[in-house]
């Protein structure tokens, strides 16, 4: 048994989903039946438009089939936790960045298996392991994601004293979860890292870049105003890492389906940072 991907990674994702949960709370999703415009084009970009922008780019980039199924994998995530924090740095709408984040999390149980199935079909990867299916797919997200999302809201609910008390302490053991994620996927693949990212480097960084300007152009048409358009762009810019991590390591094995998240996930903070730079020069 690999400790660190049969425990650790599981444990560390269900963690940071419980920190997710932590910071919900039942106006969260009253405010998108309220306000559905700016949701509703933040979902769909994140959904549907960044999936087919990675597909696009996957079939006419030359990848192993192993690769084009990593950079689907990262694409189908949904938006990272630290996404609230980095829309709070480029004075965006934070409570919708919170809804976005929250609401995708959970629908992530069935869009993820959904979208990498069909992709791996597409794509022609006989690899993937044939019994792999739906509904095993969203069984094992929802003990992982959706489960621990649920306790920590209900734990706000109930205990909310000892919620706003840990609440802070949780957020930054979660972070250090994440580094320690990524660096151990890296790590796992020291042998062959600069291979890998020198096959997946550059993929990654042009579907994250290429997808921040697409939602940016999107939110600027539909969105309502200018700090909703940061907020999408932040939200379609940055994906839960750890996520992609942990579907690529336990469904897939890992190997080279793991490295586009883990270039993703380095790439994306510093785009997110450069575009809050310039946003905040603006104001």
């Amino acid at each position: 048994m690999n400790i660190v991907t049969d425990i650790v990674l599981p444990l560390a994702l269900a963690f940071i989903m419980f920190v997710l949960g932590l910071g919900l709370t039942l106006s969260d999703f009253i405010r998108v039946v309220k306000k559905p415009k700016d949701f509703f084009v933040g979902a769909v970009s994140q959904i549907i438009v960044l999936p087919i922008i990675a597909f696009i780019l996957v079939t006419v980039w030359p990848l192993s089939p192993e690769l084009a199924i990593g950079v689907m994998i990262i694409a189908a995530a949904p938006g990272g936790v630290t996404s609230n924090l980095l829309t709070s740095f480029a004075k965006g709408d934070v409570a919708l960045s919170i809804s976005l984040t929250a609401i995708i999390s959970l629908m992530c149980v069935f869009t993820i298996p959904f979208i990498i199935l069909t992709s791996a079909s597409l794509l022609g990867d006989y690899n993937v392991d044939q019994n792999i299916s739906l509904y095993s797919m969203s069984k094992n997200m929802f003990l992982i994601v959706t489960v621990p999302v649920l306790l920590g809201m209900l734990l706000k609910r109930f205990f909310s004293v000892m919620a706003l008390k840990f609440e802070p302490i949780a957020k930054k053991i979660s972070m250090f979860l994440f580094a320690l994620v990524l660096i151990g996927a890296i790590v796992a693949e020291k042998e062959n890292v600069i291979s890998y990212f020198a096959q997946a480097g550059l993929i990654t960084l042009v579907l994250n870049v290429v997808m921040m300007l697409i939602a940016y152009t999107i939110a600027k048409l539909f969105a309502s105003g200018a700090e909703q358009k940061r907020c999408i762009t932040i939200e379609c810019g940055l994906q839960n890492g750890t996520l992609a991590i942990f579907v690529a390591t336990s469904i897939f094995g890992g190997g080279l389906y793991v490295i586009p998240a883990a270039t993703y996930s380095l790439i994306m903070f510093v785009t997110s940072l450069s575009f809050i730079y310039f946003v905040r020069k603006e104001t």
